[in-house]
């Protein structure tokens, strides 16, 4: 069977002809013809053995990459999960974790929209429960998964959605995407402090999702701070943390401010809400993505090539996505 497989520990994925075939275990279970997968840092991370979920395991020969699309036997084009690795000629998927595609979508974006609906959609809908009317502030958005919850903000509503990063050019990009309002984090802490108690003041921030951690998280809890009354209730949601994995938080900001801190990934989502996602607002944001609503920039290449497209260096706004044809 065709395949990309890592075939000894650490070494660069290869194209390879003669893998081994899949089977089915389960009733739960349907064989995909794969089509597209996206190419992510979790996929490099297992890929080099340097993951938590396959460092400490014996190492054998594997095929890359989580998610993506295909055909069903029947000829049903989905979205899913490949339970032994993705990037082969057919794979394994769940029932419960494969969304049929709607007609007319381009497979490329297909396969490297979820991901990015993850850490977005999920953080905003389910964790911060946006409303309509409300002010978003996304902190860290040049990158893929920023990039699409600028979208989805303004599509749930959003009143007004304000960016943060360093590259201009990116971040003139977001305004492109529906951004209202742009901060570039290259001044010092306390000139970040005053642009943002600037922006609350200006424009109350209901939520914050918050790609970055680092000094640039910190600057905004500060800049929330009430000065001794009431100011402003915010909901705080962390997904990531670009910028470092550790910050000083003073108690008196949890003290002196109306604010919800919030983490989301796997692990902080219910199983109803994961069922949700793939349910409703995954077929959502397919549906957008057909009516050109939702736009995401990828980098597509033939398997054959992924040796020498592993490594390759993209833009912090773009995906890339292997295809198999």
């Amino acid at each position: 069977m065709k395949a990309v497989i890592v075939k000894e520990k650490g070494q660069t994925p290869v194209y390879t002809t003669d893998f081994k075939e899949v089977e089915i275990n389960s009733p739960e279970q349907v064989l995909m013809r794969v089509k597209a997968a996206s190419i992510k840092n979790l996929d490099r991370a297992i890929a080099s053995g340097k993951h938590y979920s396959v460092s400490s395991k014996p190492f054998s020969p594997f095929v890359i990459g989580t998610d993506g699309v295909g055909a069903l036997e029947d000829g049903t084009m989905v979205y899913g999960f490949g339970l032994q690795g993705m990037l082969s000629e057919y794979v394994v998927v769940d029932k419960e974790q494969m969304v049929p595609l709607p007609k007319g979508i381009d497979l490329a974006l297909a396969s490297a929209l979820p991901n990015a609906l993850m850490g977005s959609v999920i953080a905003m809908l389910v964790r911060a429960k946006l409303q309509k009317g409300e002010v978003v502030l996304i902190n860290g958005a040049t990158g893929v998964t920023g990039q699409v919850a600028v979208q989805m903000a303004k599509h749930y509503g959003a009143s007004k959605v304000i960016v943060t990063g360093r590259n201009t050019n990116a971040l003139a990009y977001l305004k492109e995407l529906g951004a209202d309002e742009v901060i570039t984090l290259n001044g010092n802490q306390e000139e970040l402090i005053k642009t943002f108690d600037q922006v609350h003041q200006e424009n109350p921030i209901d939520i914050v999702i918050d790609y970055l951690w680092g000094d640039s998280a910190s600057a905004i809890l500060t800049a929330l701070k009430g000065k001794g009354k009431y100011r402003y209730r915010t909901r705080f949601v962390n997904v990531g943390a670009m910028s470092g994995d550790l910050i000083e938080l003073s108690s008196s900001i949890l003290r002196g401010t109306d604010i919800m801190l919030l983490g989301s990934g796997i692990g902080s989502w219910t199983d109803e809400e994961v069922i949700k996602f793939f349910k409703v607002l995954l077929p959502e944001a397919f549906d957008l993505a057909v009516a050109g609503k939702l736009r995401l920039d990828i980098v597509s290449y033939n398997w054959q090539e992924i040796s020498e497209v592993w490594d390759k260096s993209l833009d912090s706004g773009q995906r890339l996505v292997i295809v198999t044809e």
